[in-house]
């Protein structure tokens, strides 16, 4: 009988001292001729063993040694968090984050779903005080909070707030990734704080006016509505398919590619003489652009980034249902009618309109606050000297 059956005899027989010991011995011996799967799940059983048996730190090394073999093994990640919160470890709630961020997907088995659903209890309790913790050190450097605040100080508010969260893992940390132009030292920013777009609260005043031009074009005979994504059926942009050539979300173009769309202009007077005065890029054959932007109900865009982070997106809601969000790196916003804002879409970002109304954003692309005037210039002749102007920049 080999040794592995006679530990589950021993255990069998309720001896798990004796099967424990067993079990210990032989997998400390180093020869037991297992391959790296066999080992891992012999570990965890002594794991077990040791946990029957209120003994939790020797339970914790059967652990650690079945993660030498397998890191991101969850049965191993779970036992590890399980183990370290009933000895009062410091770093269960760390262990807990790591071992819930590796559940797999679909249903449990009720013991361990039970574990899980204790666990997450845990974690949101060590998060929130590691919250305090972490503000209550900080706070000496950060002043006075009921100082009144300039852009400046909700500017670092909002990065020592994101910095805490990177930190408890609360975010991911998401960067620039645009698909053809990447210009070096911009700031990457999800949304981009007021103070460096001063000329969205002008936006914004428009409301009215640019909402009823929007609706009346909406309503006329000469709006065209194109759909927002067409490629070639050959191009490599699966992430696309469900919405290339898909009228669920579409557009009603006012400046493309830098190029007027007359007879949509000629019914937006207002909006287009707004456009003119903001600093959207001029680069001959890929921008300004400035569209109308419909969202079909229940359509969901996919998660997607950008073409060229020297210039940000901007919205403007126009019509929007209540429910309707818009994620950009790991912040989400829920649109608002009137209340525009500026994002970098060479980060991650997707939206969601899950009601049974359409939605309608006003889109249009402004430069990037970061660069200067000699830099705008510059960027602009290189990317339409790179010839990529219909590339959807």
């Amino acid at each position: 009988m080999s040794i592995f059956a006679d530990v589950d005899r021993l255990t069998a027989a309720g001896d798990l001292a004796g099967a424990a010991q067993a079990l210990e011995t032989v997998l400390a011996s180093g020869s037991t001729g297992l391959p790296a799967a066999g080992l891992v799940a012999q570990w965890l059983k002594l794991a077990g063993l040791r946990r029957a048996l209120r003994q939790p730190h020797q339970a914790l090394e059967a652990v650690y040694r079945a993660l030498e073999q397998a890191p991101l093994d969850f049965m191993a990640l779970v036992m590890r968090a399980g183990l370290l919160e009933r000895v009062g470890d410091g770093q269960a709630g760390a262990a807990w984050g790591e071992a819930l961020a590796h559940v797999p997907e679909g249903p449990l088995p009720p013991p361990l779903e039970a574990a899980i659903v204790a666990g997450r209890t845990f974690h949101a309790a060590w998060v929130e005080e590691q919250e305090r913790e972490l503000a209550k050190a900080a706070q000496p450097a950060e002043g006075d909070d009921n100082r009144p605040e300039s852009s400046t100080d909700a500017d670092h508010a909002w990065r020592l707030a994101r910095f805490r969260d990177n930190i408890l893992r609360k975010t991911r940390v998401y960067h620039s990734e645009p698909t053809h132009f990447h210009y070096p030292g911009l700031v990457e920013r999800e949304f981009h704080p007021r103070h460096t777009v001063p000329w969205l609260a002008e936006v914004e005043g428009a409301f009215a006016d640019i909402r009823a031009e929007m609706l009346a074009l909406l309503h006329s005979e000469r709006a065209e509505l194109e759909p927002y994504i067409q490629y070639e059926e050959r191009e490599n942009l699966a992430q696309w398919r469900p919405l290339n050539r898909n009228r669920d979300w579409s557009a009603i173009h006012l400046l493309r590619h830098g190029a007027i769309v007359p007879h949509h202009a000629a019914q937006a007077p207002r909006t287009m003489e707004l456009l003119s005065r903001l600093p959207q890029p001029q680069v001959p054959g890929a921008s300004p652009n400035a569209m109308f932007s419909l969202l079909a109900p229940h359509t969901a865009i996919p998660p997607h980034v950008g073409v060229d982070n020297t210039r940000l997106v901007c919205h403007l809601p126009l019509v929007v249902p209540p429910g309707c969000w818009f994620r950009v790196g790991a912040e989400t916003r829920d649109w608002r009618e009137g209340e525009a804002f500026a994002f970098d879409d060479t980060m991650e970002h997707e939206a969601m309109n899950p009601t049974d109304l359409l939605r309608v954003v006003l889109i249009f692309d402004a430069w990037h606050p970061g660069l200067t005037q000699g830099e705008r210039e510059a960027v602009a002749a290189t990317i339409a000297a790179a010839g990529r102007g219909t590339a959807g920049r």
